[in-house]
């Protein structure tokens, strides 16, 4: 069993600041860290390999040179080996061109080894546009399954996966063929204290550096800039929420009005 997990370093958003004058992050305000959700991929992932009771998980990451940094947190984790893309070529890149970029280094990292599952995080902090996972499935032609929050089973002989995932109203129970890509929830785990052997280990570790030269049938137009076709008109931050009616006189008098505003809600929801 081979899983992979695509990891990204984003900016601590618990620190980061918005810089007033263009309304972007300022991503030196904040320390860079492993995208949290993508840590409980990479601890699910680790989770599957003790229950099958084998396998082999490798991470992959696209990025500037200090991401060997999230890499390493990974490996710490429970993570076997590394891999990071990185070169000017990919600089730039939207969801799409990071997809496409993606999926290039797992086919080139499915010829030393086929690759059974894709674990993702849900979305990362930095964007939170949960599309880099599907977009990697369907340049792989392999079925996504995005909001899991449970993998029950894994049946390895006949290449199916039993999976929980969240909706609106509650969850589904999917059985999907495997190879196949995850992208999972915060509740899927928790995770777990590094054993200190797993410390030393990514303390020492150094993982594979792949330029875009290193990737095979590259179209150069699809990575980087070149092949974002996401232009952002606007930034700004949203006004901060008002508070709700303020029901006025007594008990009566706050219960009409009360019973009006949720005969309004039901007249808006119908209408809808």
């Amino acid at each position: 069993m081979h899983i992979v997990v695509c990891v990204k370093q984003v900016p601590d958003t618990k620190i980061i600041k918005i810089n007033p004058k263009t309304n972007t992050l300022d991503r030196r305000s904040a320390p860079a860290i492993l995208n949290p959700y993508d840590a409980h991929a990479v601890q699910e992932a680790v989770k599957i390999k003790k229950a099958i009771g084998r396998g082999t998980i490798s991470v992959l990451s696209m990025g500037p040179p200090q991401a060997v940094a999230v890499i390493k947190k990974s490996i710490e984790i429970g993570a076997d080996r590394g891999f990071l893309i990185s070169d000017r070529a990919f600089a730039g890149a939207d969801t799409l061109a990071t997809s496409y970029a993606l999926s290039k280094a797992l086919e080139r990292i499915s010829k030393d080894m086929p690759v059974d599952l894709i674990i993702c995080g849900k979305h990362a902090i930095d964007g939170d546009t949960g599309q880099v996972g599907p977009g990697i499935a369907r340049r792989l032609d392999i079925p996504p399954v995005t909001n899991v929050i449970e993998v029950s089973e894994l049946n390895e002989s006949e290449k199916t996966i039993l999976i929980k995932r969240k909706i609106t109203d509650g969850y589904e129970l999917i059985q999907a063929q495997v190879p196949c890509l995850l992208t999972v929830e915060k509740e899927i785990n928790s995770i777990e204290y590094s054993p200190m052997p797993n410390m030393m280990k990514a303390a020492k570790y150094e993982p594979i550096i792949w330029s875009v030269n290193d990737l095979e049938d590259v179209d150069r137009t699809q990575l980087g800039l070149k092949g974002s076709p996401t232009i952002v008109g606007k930034m700004f931050t949203p006004p901060k929420p008002e508070g709700g009616k303020r029901l006025e006189g007594n008990a009566d008098k706050q219960i009409e009005q009360l019973m009006e505003l949720l005969n309004d809600k039901k007249e808006l929801f119908v209408s809808r």
